[in-house]
């Protein structure tokens, strides 16, 4: 299958070299680009590509409200984020406006490529460094960290919960929990109709919320 990327950024230089390697790839194409928020939005609608990856600081609409609006509909596309991570506050409010992974500017191509591609599969961008980071010093700002009470799900799921918030893959859960793949994913669909959480980021804020994973 192949992948139809959107690239969101007012910089000509990130989204050249980014349109390179893209371009190169056997399993990626280039479905367009943005050089702001607004435009990001109307050619995701256009276009429909499978993921979008979303500059943060962008003129005309920021790439958090662009987040926002792209991910609404029931069927849009993934959105990772491209944050210099430690000078972007903002990235925190992407979460909630519904990225599914995060990039950081100065990473490898090859790992930029690697993670577009984990998004497009379903998964979020748990397993990098950056994104476990990221998600527990969102998790430890004041206003993010009031105990959830979570509702509705079996003593199993909540200990499904638990792993995937301490960033286990579905293969680690499944080894953990002496489970079947088919099973583990199983539960994960199941936590994410009942948690009404979007993907699997989503899941490890709630495990934080939650109290199951400690900050």
């Amino acid at each position: 299958m192949t992948v139809r990327v959107l690239l969101a950024d007012d910089q000509p230089l990130v989204r050249a070299a980014l349109k390179m390697v893209i371009t190169d790839a056997p399993d990626l194409e280039l479905a367009g680009e943005a050089g702001n928020g607004a435009e990001a939005v109307a050619l995701a609608a256009e276009l429909r590509p499978d993921v979008v990856v979303m500059d943060l600081r962008m003129p005309v609409l920021d790439g958090i409200e662009a987040t926002r609006r792209i991910t609404s509909g029931a069927a849009g596309p993934q959105v990772v984020v491209l944050t210099t991570f430690d000078e972007d506050e903002n990235v925190h409010g992407a979460l909630r406006a519904g990225a599914s992974g995060f990039l950081v500017k100065d990473m490898a191509l090859d790992e930029i490529l690697s993670a577009v591609r984990v998004v497009a599969g379903g998964e979020a961008l748990l397993a990098p460094s950056v994104t476990r980071r990221l998600i527990t010093e969102f998790t430890a700002r004041p206003g993010t960290t009031a105990r959830r009470e979570l509702t509705g799900i079996t003593d199993r799921e909540r200990e499904v919960l638990t792993l995937v918030g301490r960033g286990l893959s579905n293969a680690e859960i499944s080894e953990q929990l002496v489970i079947s793949p088919a099973t583990t994913k199983t539960y994960l669909s199941r936590l994410l109709a009942k948690l009404d959480a979007r993907d699997r980021v989503r899941l490890v804020i709630l495990a934080y919320e939650a109290g199951l994973v400690g900050v």
